[in-house]
């Protein structure tokens, strides 16, 4: 996939989040998500303490852990993801970005991360994230096969051990799906949400 295509696919998912999250209503915030133990308030400030990190990652200052510092108590929680949004999308934009090592200390900090990669795994968040926004506020979610494809790609490569069940795992155990399921359904239960959700 050329390099100027993931970064393009990734903006659509970031702006498909914004947008779902901009229909949140205040009472919303409280509602539960599919991201369990999370309610709207937490997966929002979450997705943008992520957002900011990796802004300050593709700039070389991932190790400057203020970025990663998340606020529960936001006052406006969806500005503030807009914001956060706004600036990871102007860093990413930034020539040579894919090119540039990212740390990463949330992850790990033993190593950085190609920046193709660190993007990849963005936009994995991006798209999920915006499944996760959309099932918590019953809007309709599509992306293109294009959007999808590299996260599915992705998600079919990250194993389901045993590591998904320790503290602190992005992921839970997979899930079962059908066999006719959409690459969004498929993605989401690959990564340890059920696609019925909240059912």
């Amino acid at each position: 996939m050329p390099t100027d295509s993931l970064i393009a696919q990734h903006a659509v998912a970031a702006r498909r989040t914004v947008e779902l999250a901009e229909q949140a209503t205040p009472q919303q915030l409280d509602a539960p998500t599919p991201c369990a133990g999370w309610n709207l308030r937490q997966v929002l400030d979450h997705m943008t303490t992520e957002n900011l990190g990796f802004a300050a990652a593709a700039r070389g200052r991932g190790n400057d852990l203020e970025p990663w510092a998340g606020d529960p108590n936001r006052a406006d929680p969806v500005a503030d993801y807009a914001a956060a949004t706004k600036t990871l999308l102007e860093a990413f934009a930034e020539p040579g970005v894919l090119e540039r090592s990212f740390a990463l200390p949330l992850l790990t900090r033993e190593r950085e991360f190609p920046g193709a990669q660190a993007v990849l795994m963005q936009h994995v968040d991006s798209v999920v994230h915006a499944w996760d926004l959309a099932r918590t506020l019953d809007l309709p979610l599509e992306f293109d096969d294009e959007i999808l494809q590299p996260v599915l790609d992705l998600s079919e490569q990250i194993p389901d051990d045993a590591s998904r069940t320790a503290p602190g795992s992005p992921f839970g155990p997979a899930v079962p799906y059908a066999d006719d399921a959409s690459s969004l359904d498929k993605i989401v239960a690959l990564l340890g949400r059920s696609p019925s959700w909240p059912n």
